[in-house]
């Protein structure tokens, strides 16, 4: 590998560790990891301080994702190599070196990943989250079934290994991060996120 390959994958680290939703929320002077679930994703920032930050928060995480995946298979054709970007950044957002290496959950830098790997991918697993959301109400019922859907999903549309395998490593992230969601599912004592 190439020291530029090296370079690349230190600056998707970085910047997708940048916790976009604790910036916001000290620019509206909250801090979100204290209020709300705790956590800095845009769920929890449009609880705590109103949708417009929320969905500011949602762009540029799903961004953060996006960008560097994107970018990487043009400059990098190898899909291994593309396959390792795409989990630096869900790693980065997930366990972010400017958070004493916590973070949010990885939903939507994990979906701007999905994005820059495959559109077809991508839609076909947000309906998968729209419509488990809409029925159970449940934003982390949704993220956990939309993501564990999606590496075989793009297994069967893509067929690459090495970009199935990175979607399977995002959506177990993901997974393992969502574990206290998860148990607050079966006590029956997670929050439905509805809006009045």
């Amino acid at each position: 590998m190439e020291l530029n390959f090296y370079l690349y994958i230190i600056g998707t680290y970085l910047i997708a560790s940048i916790p976009f939703g604790y910036v916001i929320g000290k620019l509206f002077g909250k801090d979100v990891t204290k209020e709300g679930s705790g956590n800095i994703g845009a769920t929890n920032v449009t609880r705590t301080i109103g949708k417009k930050a929320g969905i500011l928060v949602l762009i540029l995480d799903l961004l953060k994702g996006f960008l560097p995946v994107y970018y990487a298979k043009y400059l990098f054709w190898d899909t291994k190599l593309v396959a390792i970007i795409a989990v630096t950044a869900v790693i980065g957002h997930c366990f972010s070196i400017f958070m004493k290496f916590k973070g949010g959950k990885g939903v939507a830098t994990g979906f701007g990943v999905l994005i820059a790997l495959s559109g077809k991918v991508a839609f076909i697993t947000f309906l998968i989250w729209l419509g488990t959301f809409l029925v159970s109400g449940y934003v982390s019922l949704a993220s956990i079934i939309a993501s564990s859907f999606s590496w075989i999903i793009i297994y069967y549309l893509i067929g690459d290994l090495n970009i199935t395998i990175a979607v399977f490593i995002s959506s177990l992230i993901i997974f393992i991060k969502h574990s206290k969601n998860i148990d607050r599912l079966i006590n029956g004592t997670e929050h439905r996120f509805i809006y009045k």
